[in-house]
């Protein structure tokens, strides 16, 4: 059961939409099924002769008392309105439990406590089976405004307590945290238009998607003109600085033909221009990528910083805990864009449902995540997919975003939980369609069967208390052939087991040798290491690429993911 408050100006015209027909006729008996005096309160929707302004001039009879004593001005957003809607695939509630619902969310909220006979006026009108739409008029009848401090959370918390009552869907608790949904009038006029999100969704998206590749705040504004979006910035009086900021959508007016403007805090709580500056300092040198030779760096790099942020969700520090997630939040942009393939479909989805688990109401520290912030903001810049190395991020991903969802769950993060757990699925199905090709062409190039008996010695010694498991793994025969490219590179196989399986997981692995495989994929070459150290002591340090304008590889990337609008 979803409540939805908000204020207004504009009795009538909220009494017309509520007795109308609706945008689409979906409008069905618009009816009263409560009220402050059901005698006194005329209803439209059943007495064509009680019309809208009768309706109106009986709710506002203690604001136009209200307006005559402040000299002819009226209070302002006077109109207090909550829809409430059970969840898909709710029962049906009957008119009298509506009447019900609605005077305990009046009572929880302030507007209309029990037995208060100076209370509000209001009226619960149900116009469709699964809602109703609670409308007041904030004015007391002894003059005073209601108490309605944080009225939303308290409408939220009457709402789980009678989803258990009336034996509904329970839902999430929430804590202020999450972005705004976007409103009816939003989502029809998307569907006019033929879109499958609405314009405040797709800002949203575009917004976070462009704060996670750029690394100052004036490359943020240019990316997302370089886009399509306008782009609107309020400024100080007195120092001239940005103190806000709003965005608009191609081809996004209203009936006069303006652009329709949402702030960054309006988007979500973390796109306000104060949340953004704590990520993105407005400096021309800070955070550059550095545009190494080497194309293995951003996802070594990344890789590392993850396994650092998995670590700190098991510490008690949940300030920093909370910077990494909202670090994760970002990488997994960065990783959906820099990753081709059929599985971008599923990465997408997956930053996209995280970004409700990167937000709480515990504060970031966001300092200490800085390594995972710009180790993924190397990936924006990284010209091509080193192989394997992608499919090893993608899989430590795969295991951050169940460690974010064990973390939220434990600190009674309900909807933060599910955000997170839903990502884990999205990266779940994205990684096993990346790697499975993978994984079949290190099986097939397998080494010789006396190489494979030496690893399995080294194994047996380096890991006794896992090895049978390891070994019965189907993935162990891809594992030989990532062991032996390993060796290769420098590594001692026996040492990099017994270094890569202390850390953690192999207990509750279902596939022990598949984790070992992309621990042992991410381990840095052990002579291109050596060949970069005595290059920088020769003092010939290897040339860097070309660097180029922030905004044309991010905008490039973020293009494709622009042009349904």
């Amino acid at each position: 059961m979803v409540p939805d408050v908000s204020t207004g100006s504009d009795s009538r015209g909220l009494i017309a939409y509520l007795f109308g027909p609706g945008r689409r006729d979906e409008h069905t008996n618009p009816h009263i099924v409560a009220a402050w005096d059901m005698n006194g309160a005329p209803d439209p929707g059943r007495d064509p002769a009680a019309t809208y302004s009768q309706l109106a001039k009986r709710l506002d009879h203690h604001v136009d008392l209200r307006t005559r004593e402040l000299g002819g001005k009226k209070p302002p957003q006077h109109v207090w309105h909550c829809p409430v809607r059970t969840a898909p695939g709710d029962r049906y509630l009957t008119d009298t439990e509506w009447a019900e619902v609605a005077r305990r969310v009046l009572h929880a909220t302030g507007i209309a406590p029990d037995g208060d006979e100076k209370a509000c006026r209001w009226i619960a009108v149900r116009h469709a089976d699964d809602h109703i739409h609670i409308m007041a008029t904030t004015v007391r009848a002894d003059g005073r405004r209601p108490r309605t401090h944080q009225d939303g959370r308290r409408a939220q918390v009457e709402c789980r307590r009678i989803e258990a009552e009336y034996g509904l869907r329970r839902l999430k608790s929430g804590d202020l945290t999450a972005p705004r949904t976007p409103t009816g009038a939003e989502r029809a006029k998307a569907e006019r238009q033929g879109q499958t999100v609405t314009a405040r969704q797709w800002l949203r998206e575009r917004a976070y998607a462009v704060a996670a590749a750029v690394h100052t705040e004036a490359d943020y504004f240019t990316v997302l003109q370089s886009l399509g979006i306008k782009v609107k910035t309020r400024l100080g009086p007195e120092t001239g600085d940005v103190i806000g900021y709003s965005l608009a959508a191609p081809g996004d007016t209203n009936a006069a033909g303006e652009p329709v403007w949402y702030g960054g805090s309006k988007l979500a709580p973390d796109l306000s221009i104060n949340r953004l500056r704590e990520r993105l300092p407005d400096q021309e040198t800070a955070g550059r990528p550095r545009f190494t030779a080497d194309p293995a760096e951003p996802w070594d790099h990344t890789i590392t910083a993850m396994q650092t942020a998995h670590t700190t969700l098991d510490s008690d520090d949940d300030a920093t805990a909370q910077a990494h997630l909202a670090a994760f939040g970002d990488a997994l942009y960065n990783i959906a864009s820099a990753t081709p393939g059929p599985h971008r479909t599923e990465l997408r989805a997956a930053a996209s449902a995280f970004n409700r688990a990167r937000r709480s109401a515990t504060r970031a520290d966001h300092d200490a995540a800085t390594a995972l912030r710009q180790a993924a903001k190397e990936l924006a810049y990284a010209s091509n997919e080193p192989g394997g190395l992608a499919i090893a991020l993608l899989f430590a991903a795969v295991h951050l975003a169940r460690a974010a969802a064990k973390w939220h769950e434990q600190r009674g993060h309900e909807q933060q939980a599910a955000a997170a757990d839903e990502a884990f699925h999205h990266l779940q199905a994205g990684y096993e369609q990346a790697a499975a090709p993978v994984l079949a062409d290190l099986t097939r190039r397998a080494p010789r069967a006396d190489t494979a008996r030496r690893f399995e010695q080294d194994l047996r010694a380096a890991l006794p208390d896992h090895a049978d498991r390891i070994l019965a793994d189907p993935t162990w025969t891809a594992l030989t052939t990532t062991l032996a490219h390993a060796e290769t590179a420098g590594h001692n196989p026996r040492r990099l087991l017994a270094e890569v399986g202390t850390q953690g997981e192999l207990d509750s692995a279902e596939h022990p040798a598949e984790v070992l495989n992309w621990r042992i994929t991410a381990q840095p070459n052990r002579r291109t290491q050596a060949a970069r150290s005595r290059s920088t002591t020769s003092g010939t340090p290897a040339m860097p690429a070309t660097p180029r304008h922030p905004a044309t590889p991010v905008a490039t990337r973020l293009e494709e993911r622009s042009r349904h609008r």
